[in-house]
């Protein structure tokens, strides 16, 4: 079969990819010829996600190790999945409804809104799929899971058993105490009106302002605030009736608990304990709250007071919680101030008694109370913001400052006034924003579910401690360790409707509602029968609303709370039951991704044969929101650890180091490029790039570069079948050469392999790829096909079809080996070479070795190949024109290399542009050719215009002077070398480092001419 011009491979990837489908070439087991499994589970991307340039390097490594596992016969499973995204498939359908002017979803219910969502998750879910095959990824796709199937509202096609094993984990963590509801601060998204994750909210730099206020001292305490410099002495001292605090959010001040000063700050030391006036509010209700020392507090940073608001921001959370502070919270879920509860005098008169030691509350109880004044009930929190600033300052409460600026008087002159101003320091600021909604993230005091996450972690450090799961780089296991070794409680609710919801309902408690936690709803009606007397009856109702209504009119008569429930019941009696609203956070349900994937709890040995899995490639952001809970819910679940080697990588960037944004128009998208260069080329460069931690810089020449690589490929072939390889290369055979350059090629080929094999298995991806371009460009495509010419043109029979087999074999074998990397056109050719064969992504991959290098061919061919590179290389340097046969003079030269010589004296002058080489002395001012047992010289007398390349390399030397010195002088700044990103200084010093070989090598050229005059 004629091989076209070009690869096509718009034309060939789609064909390719279908007809390896075809074949079950990427089903589990396929080309299984031992009984070892080799399991990849896909880090399940969202069901909204499409292809980015994350999603194509990390594809593309997992690819490469499944496609030579299974080359290699392997039991290979790549298990492929979604992840339903609850907040951002939330937000996809909720537009699409907006946009097509269908009812919202308040409108719809819940119900018919999850409809919706099933409806859009059949038209766009397989989106991202598509996109995956287009790189040519080979995952078993009939096994394709998805982590809401199975779910109760799931339409046919959703089947599956992911819902089923969520819901076990969840009731069973919950029956071992492992899972509890409880109020803690969460990162809150004021648009959703859920918690989010860490990993959602994004920290971006605003223009801000820091306000700095006075907080009076109560019962007119005053004390001598001292300001002193490093050796002790007194610089600033005055009397104060106040303490002073900076802040950027003034509308917290509202709920503070306390002011925090460092144990150490002298500064302080004579108020703490005293009580201090949150300077905002109604004056006759002012509340007092007590100074108090912590750890907390830098002393250095602003006046090194720190007003505590445990309810709205997480450092204050934690010193709150050390210091038995309460925590008053003041937005409701829309992050506006709070409307609720008693009238604020009221409100403000309990919390006064807290702060003087006269009365505690419960959590329940201080939750209730509004410390929202009344006239800023209602107000969003930015707007109140402003209201509590003006406030202040209008009361002569905010700190001054003296500022000087020029003014025209009356008669147009400009002159200085110096006034007394608020002050304000404006300073940018990192403002969290939730990454979804865009809005800003309000750190919220909500009640939710959390996992014990403390008892979970032992066992996962213990299984990296020990080697079982191994993490690579290392560095990301001292970021593993820091993380369990310092683990809070996972909160894994979220206020969504998307996903799966809390498998626990309430029935009416003695004075609260109480939970039943169940798989299903008729197993907590009957567990909630034994907790009830005999003969109740239980009715599902909406929500607790609708059950406290119940309730009231069942008991007209007897106390209830806010929540609806009632403190006691007696007899049987038909009461109502509710399920909690809530639905798991999404990392809940993907950290059951390995175990769920295969079917769990109903596994059998067809897919439980591939758990543990073997590797887990994933990018080091997620090591701990999915790997690290990957592992603990796995060794709690099923006591194994998920897989034995987690493969962290790095974000990908631009070719600078820049992040990709939109904003920055640097975005580099994986479809367009497979579009213009073909995914073989993406895949090449991706594999290129990936040294173990290494920095990801995606570049498109480089792209292009690796297209042109599969050009050179496709056009080594073309010279074979153009040399009739095609019709009498016989696969099953394996050459015996006699010709050098054929038992040469042969022991390259059985090299590279070891090379490539020993990369694959540690991880070191770039160093295949290195090794399989060197390879495949420089000693198959370059010089094997140019040595073999003569053979092929001049040889006898016998010669020219031993060539032609092994040239046959060295093609198949380098096809084999790049095809973990260029699976399209290494399978095109594969076909195009032997068509009556089996596809080339479930052949063998070959294991021979050193046993194939003929020692003799290898040394003659490697020395013949560096003499003739040694003299391009150095006439290009002083630039002999490229087309002009030049003398060259033997030095010295041992016995080898006469052989050596003799034996392709042709080939050597003829690809080196010689054309006489005699014995002598080293003439003055020749080039000096090294090889192994010789010296050669190229005499440039005669051959080259002196003055003129002289003149050339001196212009050239000053220009590189110029660069040296802007290299150097960066380098030898010390702000530069510390301030700059990493990157950009190793950069620096590769370059000085290219520049000053660059010099060395002009300077002796230089010398070298000044020998001729």
């Amino acid at each position: 079969m004629e091989l076209d011009k070009p690869f096509d491979a718009k034309e060939a990837e789609t064909r390719i990819y279908d007809a390896w489908e075809k074949a079950g070439a990427f089903k589990a087991g396929a080309n299984a010829k031992r009984d070892e499994t080799f399991s990849v589970m896909i880090p399940p991307p969202n069901v909204t996600g499409a292809l980015h340039v994350g999603h194509a390097f990390n594809n593309t490594i997992q690819d490469i190790l499944v496609r030579w596992h299974r080359m290699r016969g392997f039991d290979t499973l790549w298990q492929p999945g979604q992840d339903h995204a609850g907040i951002a498939t939330q937000l996809m359908v909720e537009k699409e409804l907006a946009k097509t002017g269908q009812p919202s979803r308040a409108d719809l219910g819940r119900d018919k809104f999850l409809e919706k969502v099933w409806d859009w998750k059949g038209q766009y879910g397989s989106t991202i799929i598509n996109q995956l095959k287009r790189l040519g990824s080979s995952c078993d796709w009939s096994r394709n899971a998805f982590t809401m199937s199975g779910a109760p509202n799931a339409p046919a096609g959703e089947e599956g058993n992911f819902h089923d094993a969520v819901i076990k984990v969840f009731v069973e963590m919950y029956e071992k105490g492992l899972i509890y509801r409880g109020k803690r601060l969460v990162n809150w998204d004021p648009h959703f009106e859920t918690a989010i994750s860490d990993l959602e909210v994004e920290n971006i730099e605003v223009a801000g302002h820091m306000w700095h206020f006075k907080y009076p001292l109560a019962d007119g305490v005053t004390y001598t605030y001292v300001e002193k410099d490093e050796d002790g002495n007194v610089v600033f001292e005055e009397e104060r009736d106040y303490i002073s605090i900076a802040t950027t959010r003034p509308e917290t001040m509202l709920g503070d608990g306390a002011v925090a000063v460092h144990p150490d700050d002298e500064r302080y030391a004579p108020i703490v304990g005293k009580l201090c006036e949150i300077p905002v509010g109604p004056k006759e209700h002012r509340r007092l709250i007590p100074i108090i020392t912590d750890e907390y507090p830098d002393p250095d940073f602003g006046s090194g007071a720190v007003k505590i608001t445990g309810a709205h921001d997480a450092n204050d959370y934690g010193v709150a919680m050390r210091n038995n502070i309460p925590l008053y919270r003041l937005m409701d879920t829309k992050a506006s101030m709070r409307t609720d509860g008693t009238p604020y005098a009221e409100a403000a008169a309990i919390a006064m008694e807290v702060s003087k030691g006269k009365r505690t509350l419960t959590e329940a109880e201080t939750d209730t109370i509004n410390l929202v004044p009344d006239e800023l009930r209602g107000l969003d929190r930015f707007e109140a913001r402003k209201a509590v600033v003006k406030q202040i300052t209008d009361e002569g409460l905010a700190v001054m400052t003296t500022v000087t600026r020029n003014v025209k008087d009356d008669d147009g002159n400009d002159v200085e006034v110096t006034e007394s101003v608020p002050f304000v320091e404006n300073k940018p600021i990192m403002q969290p924003f939730c990454d979804r909604s865009k809005v800003v993230m309000e750190p919220m005091l909500t009640d939710q579910w959390y996992v014990d996450a403390e008892k979970l972690a032992g066992p996962a450090l213990e299984a990296v401690r020990s080697g079982k799961t191994k993490i690579m780089p290392e560095s990301g296991e001292k970021t593993f360790y820091h993380w369990l070794e310092n683990i809070e409680p996972w909160c894994i609710s979220r206020q969504l409707w998307w996903g799966h919801q809390i498998p626990v309902w309430y029935i009416p408690g003695e004075e609260d509602w109480y939970p039943i936690c169940a798989a299903t709803e008729e197993e907590a009606i009957e567990k909630a029968k034994l907790q009830s007397p005999e003969g109740t009856t239980f009715r599902i109702v909406a929500d607790a609303q609708e059950a406290a209504e119940v309730l009231k009119s069942q008991l007209p008569l007897m106390d209830t709370h806010d929540e609806g429930a009632i403190r006691s019941f007696e007899g049987p009696m038909d009461l109502p039951m509710f399920r909690d609203p809530d639905v798991l956070d999404t990392w809940f349900s993907s950290g059951l991704w390995p175990i769920g994937t295969l079917g769990w709890p109903e596994w059998d040995e067809s897919t439980s044969k591939y758990f543990p899995t073997d590797v887990l490639v994933t990018g080091q952001d997620i090591l701990f929101f999915w790997v690290a809970r990957m592992m603990m819910m796995q060794l709690a679940v099923v006591d194994e650890v998920p897989f034995h080697t987690v493969y962290l990588h790095q974000l990908v960037r631009d070719e600078k180091g820049k992040k990709m944004s939109k904003t920055t128009g640097n975005v580099i998208d994986p479809l367009e490029i497979i579009d213009e260069y073909g995914a073989d080329a993406l895949r090449f460069t991706n594999a290129s790039m990936a040294s173990i931690g290494g920095v990801l810089k995606l570049s498109v020449d480089r792209i292009k570069g690796y297209r042109n690589f599969g050009t050179k490929i496709w056009n080594a072939a073309r010279f074979a079948e153009m040399n009739e390889v095609f019709t009498h290369y016989d696969p099953a055979v394996m050459p015996a050469p006699q010709a050098t350059v054929n038992k040469w090629i042969i022991g390259e080929t059985a090299k590279v392999r070891e090379v490539v094999d020993t990369a694959f298995t540690d991880y070191r991806f770039n160093d295949a790829a290195l090794a399989l371009y060197g390879f495949v460009w420089g000693k198959l495509c370059d010089w094997y096909v140019e040595l073999s010419k003569p053979l092929f043109y001049d040889g006898d029979e016998a010669t020219k079809a031993e060539t032609r087999q092994t040239m046959g074999w060295v093609l198949d074998q380098a096809l084999t080996m790049l095809h973990p990397i260029m699976p399209f056109i290494t399978e095109e050719l594969w076909s195009k070479i032997k068509a009556d064969r089996p596809m080339l992504a479930i052949s063998d991959w070959p294991t021979y070795g050193a046993e194939l290098v003929d020692a003799e061919a290898d040394r003659e061919m490697n020395w013949v190949i560096d003499l003739i590179e040694s003299i391009r290389s150095s006439r290009a340097e002083v630039h002999v024109p490229a087309g002009l046969k030049i003398p060259m003079v033997q030095v010295e030269l041992d016995a080898a290399g006469k052989t050596a010589w003799a034996n392709n004296e042709a080939l050597i002058m003829k690809l080196a542009r010689i054309d006489s080489l005699s014995e002598g002395p080293m003439p003055k001012g020749a080039v000096t050719i090294s090889v192994a047992g010789g010296v050669f010289a190229l005499p440039l007398e005669g051959v080259i215009d002196i003055a003129e390349e002289k003149a050339r390399l001196e212009k050239a030397l000053g220009k590189l002077a110029k660069e040296l010195g802007g290299l150097r002088g960066r380098l030898n700044n010390p702000k530069f070398v510390e301030s700059a990103p990493e990157e950009v200084v190793a950069e620096a010093k590769e370059n000085l480092a290219a520049r000053e070989e660059e010099e060395a090598k002009i300077k002796a050229a230089i010398a070298r001419l000044a020998e001729l005059g």
